[in-house]
């Protein structure tokens, strides 16, 4: 018999919920960072996370969030696990995570560079020439700078709306 602590899509709503620790506007899932939700033969439910990049500092927040929601859920047994292969990449947030940030002024990356096959280099650099503002939708906009509250965002300024934005680089 399936019961909501025996059925692995209960658990996986629940943790598909978290908010992201550094843009609380998109949940994990909709980041794209939560990877699986398992319950193994003992009845341990195993969420898997993969960081948008390496030493990411919100993961310690993200894990702790995620095992916190499905223990107070009933879930008597549950791990966190951090997934590296394959790499997170911007590729992954989704449309309704990309709308989201948009709708909070946050210009959504495009799509990820494209290299060879193994490894994914780490490159927090913008780029795209062209960065639409999140708020009037102009092309005419200029980087104010490489980092911004996250090393994965920059600062941007559009010059039509004369509105500061920040912009989520590819990975």
């Amino acid at each position: 018999m399936v019961t909501t602590l025996t059925d692995p899509r209960h658990a996986r709503r629940i943790a598909a919920h978290v908010p992201d620790p550094e843009m609380p506007m998109l949940t994990l899932d909709e980041l794209g960072v939560l990877r699986d939700v398992a319950i193994d033969a003992d009845g341990t439910v195993v969420a898997s996370l993969t960081p948008t990049y390496s030493g990411c500092p919100a993961m310690a927040e993200m894990r702790a969030e995620v095992a916190a929601r499905l223990t107070a859920a009933g879930y008597p047994r549950v791990e966190v696990r951090t997934v590296l292969d394959p790499p997170w990449t911007t590729d992954w947030i989704t449309p309704d995570g990309r709308r989201k940030l948009a709708e909070h002024g946050i210009a959504p990356p495009g799509p990820a560079p494209r290299t060879a096959p193994g490894p994914v280099p780490l490159v927090l650099s913008p780029t795209r020439r062209e960065v639409p503002c999140p708020r009037c939708g102009s092309a005419d906009t200029e980087e104010t700078s490489r980092f911004g509250a996250t090393s994965c965002k920059a600062l941007w300024r559009c010059r039509a709306c004369r509105e500061p934005f920040e912009y989520v680089k590819e990975i």
